[in-house]
């Protein structure tokens, strides 16, 4: 697995566009959020179909043209500098397929920060652009609006990315050892509903993978992991980190589950890293090379984020 192309760092005055490829959006938090963003001393706007909801299924931010248009056209912007998702939900996977990726490598590299949900565009964008992708608060969400942990790692992420390149967990290790590797991941349920579609890798050979879920309980986490085994898609991982597990079971539940399915790989797996659908969430980066230490808790990227 090689590494990805880092985008840019950000700079004050930058112009943020904030779309909403998935779910619904909150009015209120959305305001809130390009509230945060302005006194980052960014330029941020809302692209014209954030706010929509689809008249026949409710769960969607407008239709998939619009949501699809919306982010084509602010990533195709060249004053644009960053796109952050408003929100994740349900609904990228509708949309991908929707979007010019020959104009969107021809518009260079940005920033696109998202997460949940948005596992399935930044595995498109590994794929088609072959560009770093930041998984971590969006512009919508609670962590963002309303952590103080979430907002200052992540802002650190954008404007000084060498200030944020070790990641601590909580935990233990579910499996010792060390290993490099190139990060990727995200949701475990978008990446392995997306395994097999043109714009999601048919593997994780190499990489080190961060996975995390919310709302799944042991047996669906146990199902999505054991498909995921006999597909072959975990043959060759270098290592795993684990996130946060939200609303799925209480964790002294699922833990065998994670260190039954994982524990087999011969691979150092870490627990708890900080990095999903929990307060306080860490921003990690997808696409670049990494070190992962389980005994020590550690994820140490060689380089920042972002250039």
């Amino acid at each position: 697995m090689k590494e990805l192309v880092r985008p840019p760092r950000l700079a004050p005055g930058a112009r943020v566009a904030v779309v909403a490829p998935s779910g619904p959006v909150a009015e209120e938090r959305l305001q809130a959020g390009l509230d945060l963003l302005r006194g980052w001393d960014l330029d941020p706007f809302a692209a014209p179909h954030v706010l929509d909801v689809h008249g026949a299924l409710p769960h969607l931010a407008g239709t998939d043209a619009d949501r699809a248009a919306d982010l084509q056209r602010a990533w195709c912007d060249p004053s644009v500098d960053a796109v952050i998702c408003a929100r994740g939900g349900y609904g990228a996977q509708r949309m991908v397929d929707l979007l010019d990726w020959e104009a969107m490598r021809a518009a260079g590299p940005k920033v696109f920060l998202g997460f949940s949900d948005s596992t399935t565009l930044q595995e498109a964008f590994a794929v088609r652009l072959g560009l770093v992708t930041l998984y971590g608060p969006v512009a919508a969400g609670v962590d963002f609006v309303k952590n103080s942990r979430a907002q200052e790692h992540l802002r650190a992420t954008l404007f000084a990315p060498e200030a944020v390149r070790t990641l601590t967990s909580t935990g233990t290790a579910l499996a010792p050892g060390r290993a490099r590797g190139v990060t990727l991941g995200g949701c475990l349920t978008l990446l392995a509903t997306g395994y097999g579609t043109p714009h999601t890798r048919s593997g994780a050979r190499g990489g080190l993978l961060l996975l995390e879920d919310v709302g799944e309980r042991p047996y669906r986490v146990d199902r999505t992991l054991t498909h995921l085994l006999r597909t072959g898609w975990l043959d060759g991982v270098a290592g795993i980190a684990l996130g946060s597990w939200a609303q799925c079971g209480p964790y002294e539940e699922l833990r065998p589950v994670l260190a039954d399915r994982l524990g087999g790989l011969g691979v150092p797996v870490v627990e708890e890293l900080g990095f999903g659908h929990c307060d306080g969430a860490l921003t990690v980066p997808f696409g670049v090379a990494a070190e992962l230490d389980a005994d020590a808790g550690t994820l140490t990227l060689a380089t920042p984020a972002l250039s």
